[in-house]
């Protein structure tokens, strides 16, 4: 079980939220604001953060940015739909993943979920196996290392598994729901637009061209894969 910070303005999203988690076997910590989140930050040293990018006084993406530049923590964003912009921004910062308002708590729930259990077993197993190499680009998952032309690409842990399980298997299609099952670890049938994201994002770092990418290919009505 986990010590989950929640950080949001609004005290019944917080206290549902937290009733959720609870019942769920975590230890919950609330913030109502970006400051008193950064201190309870340093004095809780919390397994997950849930956090609201719309916060007064130091906004969520400045909060993120603090808690990912000191250390590397499971973290899940909630933004307002209108705010794409900020939720790419967040996932570039290291936010693992986003929920749009309004909710379903328990679907947030299952989200927290499948994070922590994604972690766990990152930590717990040891990685094998070699590199995958396709011309310019190289990906090591046993050090989790990206290069393209021998220089080093810094990716976010879920960029890094969406990437290497695509190009692990090279040419097969897969569904955005599919995608979800197998690099999240659920298959809501909720928002797939974060793996939308996270490709857009992957193809700005490793592609010479992200609008003509050689690598992480749309198929128009199905989904996505790796052309390497």
């Amino acid at each position: 079980m986990a010590k989950i910070l929640v950080v949001d303005d609004e005290p019944n999203i917080r206290e549902v939220v937290g009733l959720y988690l609870e019942r769920d076997g975590h230890t919950v910590i609330s913030a109502s604001n970006g400051n008193e989140a950064l201190k309870l930050y340093e004095r809780v040293r919390p397994d997950l953060v849930v956090l609201d990018l719309m916060l007064p006084g130091v906004s969520g993406l400045e909060v993120c940015r603090r808690i990912q530049a000191e250390r590397r923590v499971p973290l899940i964003m909630l933004t307002a739909r209108g705010e794409e912009e900020d939720r790419i921004i967040g996932l570039g910062l290291g936010a693992d993943d986003y929920v749009t308002k309004p909710f379903s708590p328990r679907e947030l729930a299952a989200r927290v979920e499948a994070v922590l259990r994604r972690t766990n077993e990152a930590q717990a197993s040891p990685v094998v196996g070699g590199a995958l190499v396709f011309e310019e680009l190289r990906i090591d998952r046993s050090t989790r290392e990206v290069t393209v032309h021998g220089e080093p690409v810094t990716l976010t842990a879920r960029e890094f598994d969406l990437l290497y399980h695509l190009a692990s298997h090279p040419r097969r299609v897969f569904t955005r729901d599919q995608l979800m099952e197998a690099v999240w670890g659920y298959a809501f049938s909720a928002d797939t637009s974060t793996v939308t994201v996270h490709i857009r994002r992957l193809r700005e770092k490793i592609e010479k061209n992200s609008t003509k990418p050689r690598y992480l290919q749309t198929v128009w009505g199905v989904g996505y894969r790796f052309g390497g």
